[in-house]
């Protein structure tokens, strides 16, 4: 998760972060009133620097930077730039020395809760972040480099990306001294944002809230907080929402009041927008509901549809860098001759770069926005049989779309590469003829669709797929879909009117436009009730077109095209093969009753060809047993487990578990529950809803879950109410195994459980295997803890360089007639040892801390005990100082004798 949000931020905030040159930077900005010059090549001016901590009011310290250049006493426009979700001051640096250089003081900060700026996130809360922009304008007009419309009232900008977008709207509606903005890929309505259609939008939601929740690099890491640096009522709506799967009305209410959309009547300043074309997070409809309002306003608007977004993709950011500029020289300057571009830009791939197998970018430009209806439509006819199809329990498995981090690749879906997958049984999909010219979208496609279900409810997620001829790979421009709710669809059915995302998008002649009304996706919550639709469309898609917004540049010659094509088929017949599984030999009906058998096992790695990790591994466990896998390190112990969970292959050899055989994702792998080392939890979340979304992720039925039965066995009592980040060691490692249990697997797989728990925690971990074998269940533990391995398991296994040294019952290992204990007498040295060893009947003899444990060979341990006369015999004729002897009782020592005689 921790690459996936950073790659994300890092798109966001446009330029590379590493953490440890971020807290390098704050350690050097920390203080108030710190002066510093940046030096810079050339005639460039030298950019100033004032890092200072302002009081905001209720014991918050906001952490801000001053940027300008030339004498304090020349005045000129101000600009307040901050930066994205997740990131700091430091992030935007480059461009406020950028801005600084070209004229203007630049005033950077970290918003409440995000580098060193204490506070909770409010989520641009009016009376939160809002508010602390007021104040920082009301700074602003007090300093002497700052130009003044009236006294108070400065000459000032407001601009930044996704989070700091949208407190630049907010700004500018909420304190009339704005004078400008340039919000970039950011939301209006971040109900709408993360709540589309009613629908949750559980994986952008996931990621927004769980880095939020996380305290580094923010002074509010106290104990006692909820959900990290979030305000109490952010982190109760999420985890209501997260754990129920749909918003509610407060939780629309909450994000409604305190988004940009809410005053944008207010709104009335020049207003340069900028939004992703690959955004499945802050999608084009956002950008288009704000320029309406502001437009309405009668406020200058342009629009700006860049090729990057929150997926990825490129960012554009010395272009935008540029615009954002002129948009401020003509706006906060004063200067009517500059050019801030066209009313309307949308950047289109043109192509790839040879050079680089790097797609290329054009502009094209119109002298109005034509919105996302287009300036003219196209109706496309589809095939209108009834298609009829399957909502799964549990909503799983999901379709993919959207992914974030995948926009590079959807750029280049005009030349016919895309990522998309959908599940058949869960979709209807309706193909339209090949078209008989090219056709450009711009804009949202729309269609009318009847859609009946079976519980009266439906949730689809609705796409056009562009079909290329003769079966080409589909592919799904920008890797956008819209979720659809509709409600009253028992009986007859219900007419829907869809609007699907706003794309640009070339479909060639001769290709097919495809609809997929699918009824799961990946980002999205879905109902976890599974339920029938039958759906069918009238007439057809309804394409917007905007034929005056031209492409300037000519397209590359079409002989560097096949290049990236190329790469990316050979690429994608990789991933597609690369596991591919093999056919499993048929159960064996005679195991059916047999948790685990494992037969002629072995495995070698590709760097230890003459060494196995394991050889000839036989054993066979039996319901109601708790089997120890002992072993030291190196012994093939973990080797062997992950081949039993089917995550590598053996080399020879088979693995079954109640009759079937082991390959990667066998089915009979439902019967099998695993905890290895630890597992990762949602710390702002209590126990119970840990496992119940871990549950729901699974895609099976709740019921089927046994949630309170795997809890009753975990023993956790009222700990499982409490947040997770509350709980000891001890408690999350029973957790973590309660989440093994769910489903009640028939077999259990427990890797090293009481790693870091002290002896109160282990005797309760000792306990929750006993009781959940107890009822026929079968336990495999794999430990170091000798003495815990001897109380709580029935067998034991032991392991020695990828081979079997013996298994059995642990009474009779520990108490085996094979291994006997001679207590001396005296101290003896070591060449009588090794006369010991040497003895006929005897396979080895080793030290132990009460005499020597002498291991007999096979079949001389009869219980006659003629054996053991004949070795006291042996033993007083070497003069060893016989005290005792007997069976000893110690798995400690037996399993030290078995390891000593090992082969």
């Amino acid at each position: 998760m921790d690459l996936r949000v950073r790659a994300w931020r890092e798109r966001v905030r446009g330029r590379p972060r590493r953490w440890i040159a971020v807290a390098a930077a704050l350690v050097v900005l920390a203080g108030a009133g710190t002066w510093t010059a940046t030096a810079s090549s050339g005639s460039a001016p030298t950019v100033h620097r004032q890092d200072r901590m302002m009081a905001m009011g209720g014991g918050v310290r906001i952490d801000t930077s001053f940027f300008t250049t030339g004498p304090a006493t020349e005045r000129r426009p101000a600009v307040l730039l901050t930066h994205g979700f997740g990131g700091s001051k430091a992030d935007v640096r480059g461009e406020a020395e950028k801005l600084a250089r070209h004229g203007y003081a630049v005033l950077t900060w970290s918003a409440r809760g995000f580098g060193k700026s204490n506070g909770k996130i409010g989520l641009n809360d009016p009376r939160g972040e809002v508010a602390d922009v007021s104040r920082l304008v009301d700074w602003l007009a007090k300093r002497p480099e700052v130009q003044l419309d009236k006294a108070g009232d400065p000459r000032v900008g407001a601009t930044g990306a996704s989070y700091g977008g949208a407190v630049s709207l907010l700004a500018a509606a909420h304190d009339r001294r704005i004078d400008a903005i340039a919000p970039q890929i950011t939301y209006w309505n971040l109900a709408d944002a993360l709540f589309p259609d009613g629908v949750f939008k559980k994986l952008w939601a996931g990621i927004f809230f769980t880095s939020g929740s996380a305290n580094i690099g923010s002074r509010t890491s106290e104990a006692g907080l909820k959900c990290g640096r979030f305000k109490d009522e952010l982190c109760a709506m999420y985890q209501r929402v997260a754990v129920s799967g749909e918003p509610d009305a407060a939780a629309r209410k909450l994000l409604e009041e305190r988004s940009p959309s809410a005053v944008g009547d207010r709104i009335k300043v020049p207003t340069l927008i900028a939004q992703g074309q690959t955004d499945s997070l802050f999608p084009l409809g956002q950008a288009d509901a704000m320029a309406r309002q502001i437009k309405a306003n009668h406020a200058p608007v342009d629009v700006d549809w860049l090729d990057g977004g929150h997926d990825g993709g490129n960012m554009e950011i010395d272009r935008m860098s540029k615009r954002v500029t002129s948009w401020f020289d003509r706006y906060l300057k004063d200067e009517p001759g500059v050019d801030t571009g066209p009313a309307f830009r949308v950047t289109r791939t043109g192509g790839v770069d040879s050079t680089d197998g790097a797609a290329t970018l054009r502009g094209a430009s119109g002298d109005r926005y034509p919105g996302l209806r287009g300036e003219r439509r196209v109706d496309v006819p589809l095939k209108s049989a009834t298609e009829t199809f399957q909502n799964p329990p549990g909503g799983g498995p999901p379709s993919i779309s959207a992914v974030p981090g995948l926009g590079a690749l959807a750029n280049l879906s005009s030349l016919g590469v895309g990522v998309s997958l959908d599940f058949p049984g869960q979709f209807a999909r309706f193909d339209s003829a090949p078209l008989a010219r090219s056709v450009r979208i711009t804009g949202s496609p729309t269609v009318t669709a009847r859609v009946k279900s079976s519980t009266g409810t439906a949730v689809l997620f609705a796409k056009v797929y562009d079909a290329g001829p003769g079966g080409a790979r589909e592919v799904l421009p920008s890797q956008l879909v819209t979720p659809v709710k509709v409600t009253g669809a028992g009986g007859t059915g219900k007419d829907v009117r869809i609007t699907l995302p706003a794309i640009d998008h070339q479909v060639q002649k001769g290709h097919k436009l495809r609809l997929v009304l699918s009824a799961t996706d990946l980002g999205y919550a879905s109902p976890a009730r599974p339920a029938t639709y039958q759906v069918s469309v009238a007439g057809g898609l309804s394409l917007p077109t905007a034929p005056d917004v031209r492409t300037a540049a000519t397209p590359l010659p079409g002989w560097v095209w096949w290049l990236p094509l190329g790469a990316a088929v050979v690429a994608a017949g990789l991933l597609l093969t690369a596991r591919r599984r093999t056919t499993a030999p048929a159960p064996d009906p005679a195991l059916a009753d047999v948790p685990l058998q494992i037969t002629d096992l072995s495995k070698r790695y590709a760097k230890s060809s003459d060494r196995y990790a394991v050889r000839d591994l036989s054993f066979r466990v039996e319901k109601g047993q708790v089997l120890g896998l002992l072993g030291p390190n190196g012994a093939g112990k973990t080797t062997t487990l992950r081949m039993l969970m089917g995550l590598i292959g053996p080399d020879a050899g088979e693995i079954r578990v109640f009759g079937h055989a082991i390959r990667p994702g066998a089915p009979v792998l439902s019967r099998v529950g695993a905890f290895v080392e630890g597992a990762g939890f949602l710390p702002h979340l209590s126990g119970r809803e840990n496992l119940e979304l871990y549950w729901r992720a699974t895609g099976r039925p709740p019921e089927d879950a046994h949630l309170d039965e795997a809890l009753e066995i975990a023993g956790l009592g009222d700990a499982l109410a409490r947040a997770v980040r509350t709980y000891s060691q001890g408690m999350r490692q029973r957790l973590a195994i309660a989440q093994a249990m769910l489903g009640l697997p028939d077999l259990l797989i427990l890797d090293e459980p009481t790693n870091g728990l002290d002896p109160p925690q282990i005797r309760e971990m000792r306990e929750v295997m006993i009781r959940y074998a107890r009822d026929g269940r079968t336990v495999i533990v794999s430990s170091h803890l000798l003495a815990e391995v001897e109380q709580s398991c029935t067998h034991l296994v032991v392991m020695d360089r990828g081979r079997l040294v013996q298994a059995g019952p642990v009474d009779r290992i520990v108490g085996s007639g094979d291994t006997l204990l001679v207590g001396l007498a005296g101290e003896i040295s070591d060449p009588v040892v090794e006369k010991v060893a040497a003895l006929v009947g005897v396979e080895s003899a080793v030290r132990a801390d009460d005499g020597l444990l002498v291991r007999l060979s096979p079949g001389e341990g009869e219980p006659d005990g003629v054996p053991a006369a004949r070795l006291l015999a042996d033993l007083v004729r070497l003069d060893v100082p016989v005290k005792s002897l007997g069976p000893h009782r110690r798995l400690e020592d037996a399993f030290l004798t078995l390891i000593g005689g090992a082969p």
